[in-house]
């Protein structure tokens, strides 16, 4: 397992994980039961093979 040679600041350790951002899903338009809804992009073939409700 991998040791770090000096111990890293609080406020250094704070920084790094406050840059992390999740991006977000893009969505798509998708017609459900007749009713059109935002579904993720990876989601798109299995709505229109009707797996989504």
């Amino acid at each position: 397992m991998a040791v770090p040679k000096r111990r890293t600041s609080r406020s250094r350790t704070r920084s790094r994980r406050a840059r992390w951002k999740a991006s977000p899903v893009p969505l798509v338009r998708v017609r459900i039961d007749g009713v059109e809804q935002l579904v993720p992009a990876r989601l798109r073939k299995a709505a229109e093979r009707g797996f989504l409700r």
